[in-house]
């Protein structure tokens, strides 16, 4: 921890030129769950039909979908959380209703595992 307090430090830490990242190399292996990222954010944008969550509003709900990852499943949907001004997810990922969320969580089922699981 003490040597990478930036992005910058970090890609020193691995040995890669900050003009040179692309998915390839070092991060190759994690595309697919890059792709999946950029895939969930265009679905939870299309979902939320514009609605885009306010931050700096602690009344307004914010909902995900909530997996369970156990090892003997391993990704099944599990129900949606909402919550005000705390988040346990990427802010792009998020849901203006319950309903939206759960709808997410079991129709991109496959998209949330390429994201969540190495």
């Amino acid at each position: 921890m003490d040597r990478v307090k930036t992005f910058e430090d970090a890609c020193n830490e691995l040995g890669i030129q900050k003009s040179e990242l692309a998915v390839s190399g070092e991060i190759e292996s994690d595309f697919r769950s890059i792709s999946a990222y950029a895939k969930l954010i265009i679905i939870a944008r299309a979902l939320n039909e514009g609605w885009v969550p306010d931050w700096a509003n602690d009344s307004q709900y914010k909902y995900y979908p909530w997996f369970d990852m156990s090892s003997g499943s391993g990704l099944s949907y599990d129900g949606c959380v909402g919550r005000i001004s705390i988040s346990t997810v990427g802010s792009r990922l998020c849901f203006k209703s319950s309903e939206l969320a759960v709808y997410a969580g079991k129709q991109f089922i496959d998209v949330y595992k390429d994201f969540f699981i190495i």
